[in-house]
């Protein structure tokens, strides 16, 4: 059973220790008027094939190569990749810069991830084993791309649906490796190297356990994996999934953890699509230590699930005006949120 907690009710302000940030969150505007933007609908008859897709199997894509007749998953370096793997050529070698105009040159490599053959089945809509094999794919471009030693970071995430800014709907994910470690890991790498040494312990393994005695955040869990909305959740139906055992990385996992964290997934995208009835867009990324050789036992894997609707499939939150310039803030309370989402069916 649940532990009594009591949360705040009026406004407040909570606080991220993995990011070292806070959110306002102003539940009382749950009640205000919407007269904003509304959001179309997104398609949800897709076809198994279309023959204009750059991603399905046979077909060419948009710099003329043809992708194999695949049957499972689909990896190949992104045709317009925003990092490139060669060294940026400087014919008039360094030049002195003023102090505060700081610039460094950027290696890496972009690869596409595309989850299945199918058009139309994402996450949510693959057998589980299929699922897996997304996940075993991961790992094996995690381990490949992190292994280069150029590369200090690997970070894997899928946008989902035109809201996010997906650009083609065969459902697929994406992976930027990093010749330097990005802001977002960075901040949590800092968090949670400190926490470590300040607490002799980790920083996430303490949460879980606070969050599982709590239990009011939890949306669902197996043996191997839980997943929740965080106590500081800035969109609206935030989830965090964590692994209950600490394990840095994909590749510290074991097969049983591997078929948990498919499952979980499945599960989860099955709610999120469940909850207002329509393909649920996301932007979804996994957080793992870093590849540039270091100690980082402090990591703990975990994968971040950040959409957009707020109140419908056709009302979205926004990041703009005291967001962008103050601190995020958020209407709807995490555990309200967690509350919905377990209240959702997944069959």
């Amino acid at each position: 059973m649940a532990a009594q907690w009591s949360v705040p009710t009026g406004v407040h302000r909570r606080y991220n220790p993995l990011t070292r940030e806070w959110v306002l969150v102003s539940p009382h505007r749950m009640e205000r008027p919407w007269q904003g933007q509304v959001e179309a609908l997104p398609q949800v008859d897709l076809p198994a094939y279309d023959p204009d897709c750059y991603l399905c199997p046979g077909n060419a894509r948009s710099n003329g190569e043809r992708n194999p007749d695949y049957q499972g998953t689909f990896v190949f370096d992104n045709d317009y990749g925003a990092l490139l793997p060669r060294k940026p050529a400087s014919p008039d070698g360094p030049r002195a810069m003023p102090a505060l105009l700081v610039s460094h040159p950027e290696r890496g490599i972009c690869r596409v991830v595309c989850f299945s053959p199918r058009h139309d089945l994402g996450l949510a809509h693959l057998p589980v084993e299929q699922v897996r094999r997304v996940v075993d794919t991961w790992t094996q471009q995690y381990y490949e791309l992190g292994s280069l030693p150029f590369i200090s970071y690997v970070q894997i995430f899928e946008n989902k649906g035109e809201m996010m800014g997906a650009s083609n709907p065969h459902p697929h994910g994406q992976i930027w490796a990093n010749e330097s470690i990005p802001t977002e890991p960075a901040k949590e790498h800092q968090a949670q190297n400190e926490y470590l040494m300040e607490a002799e312990s980790c920083l996430l393994c303490d949460y879980l356990a606070q969050e599982i005695t709590i239990g009011e955040r939890v949306v669902i869990e197996n043996d191997q994996w839980l997943a929740l909305v965080p106590f500081w959740a800035v969109w609206p139906f935030e989830t965090m999934v964590l692994s209950k055992r600490h394990a840095p990385s994909l590749l510290h996992l074991t097969e049983p953890e591997r078929d948990g964290l498919a499952s979980i997934l499945k599960r989860l995208t099955t709610r999120y699509d469940r909850l207002f009835g329509v393909p649920f867009p996301y932007s979804m990324g996994l957080h793992q230590q870093p590849t540039d050789g270091d100690d980082h036992r402090a990591w703990h894997l975990h994968l971040h699930f950040y959409p957009p609707l707020l109140r419908s499939a056709t009302v979205r939150k926004f990041m703009v005006g005291y967001e962008m310039l103050a601190q995020p803030q958020r209407d709807l309370t995490p555990e309200a949120a967690a509350d919905r989402l377990r209240e959702t069916p997944e069959d």
